[in-house]
């Protein structure tokens, strides 16, 4: 399996949403600790080592092209 990089939600925005949501009411301590524990979740949902090293190249790269 390859990382896909299309877009593959359904609805994004709703996604997106759902992401900030569930941020409201932590302090920056608590996000970084829920951030920590989504990627953890989906990394397991995923479950191909490959994968999971390709999205965190592309992730890194990202941000050290933009700076954020």
């Amino acid at each position: 399996m390859m990382l896909r990089r299309t877009l593959n939600l359904a609805r994004p925005d709703d996604v997106y949403s759902a992401i900030v949501d569930a941020h409201k009411g932590l302090d920056d301590a608590q996000c970084r600790a829920f951030d920590a524990r989504l990627i953890l979740l989906l990394a397991n949902h995923v479950g191909d080592e490959a994968v999971l090293r390709e999205a965190l190249d592309a992730a890194r790269r990202s941000v050290e092209e933009t700076g954020t």
